[in-house]
């Protein structure tokens, strides 16, 4: 089996995302007619007749200005193309070639990788092409492949060449227990900061104009011998907020993140305390169940002398505005700073066995029964009766309550029977999911028999 780095590469809106998502086989990096919409590097592992490699999307390379972002995005691009077993160079044959293509070819000439030049929007008509065959192979490609990222067209025949000059090796497969974990956040908190100090590399783009982030990007790494997926994503706004289309790809895909995560990291500016989108993403993590760590991030812009009192009132208040989470324990890091970085890798690991927790049944059971018979949810002359409790899984521990009326338990009194359980497991960091379930009824014939 073979495997390697592959990475796209080509200026501006030439259809590198495009060809990305074809690759992958699914819709993973964020594909608009905007130019210069990717600015990160994106991850994926593609399969192709048994053969594995790593596909990097990149942003455009040599735009017609310069801007911190921009600067910064080339500086991404070039350590893709230090990453690479092969470059993908992606050309336009409507466009055709720009200044901004030969000082590319010029740049990979120096690398001396191999360069699959990749002639992208084949499908349009001929006479519309503004390129040439000499053109294209004055770009000093091993091959030029004609395709059509949009339609399909040459996708299987680019694969069958990317296959033939990867190296023989085989792919670091992670293991089973790796642990997702989704930076979230609303905009300009530090996420993207948090993960380049987490990685120590600049591994995504940080600025301080909100909004950088716009793809959810997906970095493995290792510590303390075990594997970790970080997931950083785009700042959540409100829905009403959004501007454009490519916002809101943005937060589907940042929403998405928390679903496949196992722990999210929501992440405060501690400078600016508990704010209303702070709640909305905290709301986004309680519902999907997620495990959580609180990071106060920013803690260098508070003043030494004044950190322990701020810590005490920051804790109090996010217990004051975020209730449903007081089971989330609470870090402090400075992403500049590098400080409490492993306090939280540390935490994250305490948080994530809590998550995959297997609980005993017998002890589950009994202390929700006696919770019950202390105070029944009541309705009327009707009295809530438990009679089986189940265990229904990890990622959160979750148990089906079987009880005679599910309807007179409300969410408040839910809370109540998960806070008698956390009375003797406090499992830090992970919710818990209690399902109610009515009673299955045993026919007269099977108890009897049974008795």
């Amino acid at each position: 089996m073979k495997y390697g780095v592959v990475a796209i590469v080509g200026r501006v809106n030439v259809g590198k995302s495009t060809l990305f998502n074809r690759l992958v086989g699914k819709r993973m990096a964020i594909v608009e007619g905007e130019p210069g919409v990717t600015r990160d590097r994106v991850y994926a592992l593609c399969e192709w007749q048994g053969n594995l490699f790593s596909l990097i999307d990149t942003g455009g390379m040599f735009p017609p200005f310069l801007d911190s972002i921009t600067e910064q995005v080339m500086k991404q691009v070039e350590q893709a193309i230090k990453e690479a077993d092969l470059i993908l160079f992606v050309v336009d044959v409507v466009d055709g070639l720009t200044v901004s293509e030969e000082e590319i070819a010029e740049k990979l000439r120096k690398e001396n990788k191999p360069v699959i030049i990749a002639a992208n929007k084949c499908d349009v008509k001929r006479k519309r092409w503004t390129i040439s065959e000499a053109e294209l192979n004055s770009l000093g490609g091993e091959e030029v492949i004609y395709i059509s990222a949009l339609k399909g067209e040459g996708i299987g025949e680019l694969l069958d060449k990317i296959i033939s000059y990867l190296p023989e090796e085989a792919p670091p497969i992670p293991r089973e227990d790796q642990i997702k974990i989704a930076i979230v956040g609303a905009p300009n908190v530090g996420k993207s900061s948090l993960l380049n100090a987490i990685l120590q590399e600049e591994r995504v783009i940080v600025d301080k104009t909100p909004g950088t982030t716009r793809d959810t990007i997906d970095t493995p790494f290792q510590w303390m011998e075990r594997d970790f997926l970080l997931i950083d994503t785009a700042g959540i706004k409100r829905k009403s907020k959004l501007q454009s289309l490519i916002e809101y790809f943005a937060l589907v895909r940042s929403l998405k993140a928390i679903q496949r995560a196992d722990v999210a990291f929501l992440i405060l500016d501690a400078s600016f305390g508990v704010r209303r989108g702070d709640k909305r993403v905290a709301g986004y993590i309680q519902d999907a169940y997620r495990a959580c760590v609180i990071v106060a991030n920013k803690w260098d812009l508070i003043r030494e002398g004044h950190r322990k009192k701020v810590k005490r009132e920051f804790i109090k208040l996010v217990r004051t505005e975020m209730p449903f989470l007081d089971y989330a324990p609470v870090v402090f890091t400075s992403a500049l700073k590098e400080e409490g970085i492993y306090d939280l890798l540390n935490k994250s690991l305490e948080v994530y066995q809590n998550f995959t927790a297997q609980l005993p049944i017998e002890e589950v059971t009994s202390i929700l029964k006696e919770a019950v018979e202390k105070h029944p949810a009541t309705e009327g002359r009707k009295f809530l009766k438990l009679y089986q409790v189940e265990g229904a899984g990890v990622k959160p521990p979750t148990f089906n309550l079987y009880v005679n009326v599910p309807s007179l338990a409300d969410d408040a009194y839910l809370r109540y029977l998960e806070n008698s359980l956390r009375q003797r497991f406090p499992l830090e960091g992970s919710p818990m999911k209690l399902l109610l379930r009515k009673r299955k009824k045993v026919p007269l014939k099977l108890k009897e028999k049974m008795l």
